[in-house]
């Protein structure tokens, strides 16, 4: 949510970043906003002279009774009686005018950084740098369902039976090599500095309205039947919401955590090959980072953020490339956003596994969180990015380690958290 500032100083910029998102549908809204901000302050005017003036006229009543004079006083008791339900008036106006406002306020995206490319889509993404070098092979890469199947690590018939389509059993050493991923990404942000959090996997509505759009939040959330709660689609949720209402002090900042959850996603996308794999779930784990810091300071985190991603898929030996989210890619609250797509040998292309934005202060505003400076408190800045989820990781991993006889050689940074083990291999029957 922006700062309704912009819409009072600047309301041809506020409608410049709607065109730039391709969003001229929600022009009119600038307008309307603006509109019932004039209407608001009148009525806020007018209330805070009355009940200046109701404060004023008491004062003179004490001064009238202690002089005798009870006539003149009851006279201007009369007259403030009549103030009473005028302000009472004027108070519920201004509360369904202010709630008014905050509702068309939500919907109109965030001011997005002059460095993010125009685009319509995702399609109009740009690269901005590859790292580790894509490599084919000389034999066939098989599709990662089934090269998992023949190392007995995946049962989506079982999971089909039990929850339906979408999820999926991981099991022996495929199982532990996912956990070992996990494992190590918790290590490497750990070693960077930043706190370890297991947090709620249920998050209430006014913490979901907080952290996301409404348009996000109806494709991606699942909801607990008869409570106020979703499930987590990414652990980032639940963590910018832990500091909703809270006044941090300056000092205190940056905060830098990496969190470990589930995550759960009602949308499964598009049918067909790639749905029989683990691609797109409504199920798996993931280790995020998040960080508050001060408005100056987002920029650097930003950068030093989707770095570390690229660092943990090459220790891994997994070529990576970034990728620019242009202005129609980037969700409503982004101020600027990246993705990390790892390399597929065999379909010989880059695919997402993780993403890396910074907000500004549009989660905090939404939620409340502020920090306390030498000159009064400001709202904080958020980032959150992707350390590493569990399946698009492993899809990454199985491929660009792939061997002709069908075995899977494990990277080195993750023998330790498998017990020593250089290779999974196929086990004859």
């Amino acid at each position: 949510m922006i700062d309704i500032k912009l819409i009072r100083e600047n309301k041809e910029l506020v409608k410049e970043n709607i065109r730039k998102k391709f969003q001229d549908e929600k022009l009119p809204i600038v307008d309307e906003v603006e509109k019932l901000d004039l209407e608001y302050r009148a009525c806020k005017k007018k209330g805070d002279d009355l009940r200046a003036l109701k404060n004023s006229k008491s004062s003179e009543i004490g001064l009238l009774m202690r002089e005798g004079k009870k006539e003149e006083a009851e006279s201007i008791k009369k007259e403030i009686s009549k103030y009473g339900s005028e302000i009472e008036e004027l108070g519920k106006k201004e509360e369904e005018l202010e709630l008014e406002i905050k509702k068309k306020m939500m919907i109109i995206p965030n001011i997005i950084d002059e460095s993010v490319p125009i685009g319509k889509d995702d399609s109009e993404n740009v690269e901005i740098e590859k790292f580790g070098e894509p490599k084919v092979p000389n034999y066939e890469i098989p599709y990662h369902a089934d090269i998992i199947n023949k190392l007995n690590g995946l049962d989506k018939d079982a999971s089909a039976r039990t929850s339906g389509n979408g999820f999926y059993y991981l099991m022996g050493d495929i199982a532990r090599l996912s956990s070992a991923m996990l494992s190590y990404a918790k290590d490497y942000m750990i070693d960077k500095g930043f706190i370890y959090c297991i947090p709620p996997f249920m998050i209430r509505s006014d913490v979901v309205n907080g952290v996301m759009s409404f348009a996000e939040m109806d494709a991606m959330m699942y909801k607990i039947e008869g409570e106020d709660l979703y499930l987590i689609g990414t652990s980032e949720h639940s963590m910018i919401g832990k500091f909703k209402g809270e006044i941090i002090k300056e000092e205190e900042l940056p905060i830098t955590m990496t969190s470990y959850s589930p995550c759960f996603r009602k949308e499964v996308g598009a049918h067909g090959l790639e749905e029989r794999g683990i691609y797109r779930v409504h199920q798996f784990e993931k280790q995020e980072m998040i960080v508050l810091c001060k408005p100056e300071e987002s920029m650097e985190w930003y950068n030093k953020m989707w770095k570390y991603t690229v660092d943990i898929f090459r220790n891994m030996d997994i070529p990576v490339r970034q990728l620019e989210c242009c202005s129609g890619d980037l969700a409503d609250l982004k101020v600027k956003s990246c993705d990390i797509e790892a390399w597929s040998p065999r379909q010989k292309k880059y695919f997402e596994v993780g993403s890396c934005s910074t907000l500004g202060d549009a989660q905090a505003r939404r939620l409340g969180i502020r920090a306390k400076g030498e000159n009064g408190n400001y709202f904080v800045h958020t980032l959150n990015n992707t350390v590493l989820a569990n399946t698009r990781a492993l899809i990454a991993l199985i491929e660009n380690n792939y061997n002709e006889d069908g075995s899977i050689t494990i990277p080195k940074v993750l023998r330790p958290y498998m017990g020593g083990k250089e290779k999974i291999e196929v086990k004859m029957s």
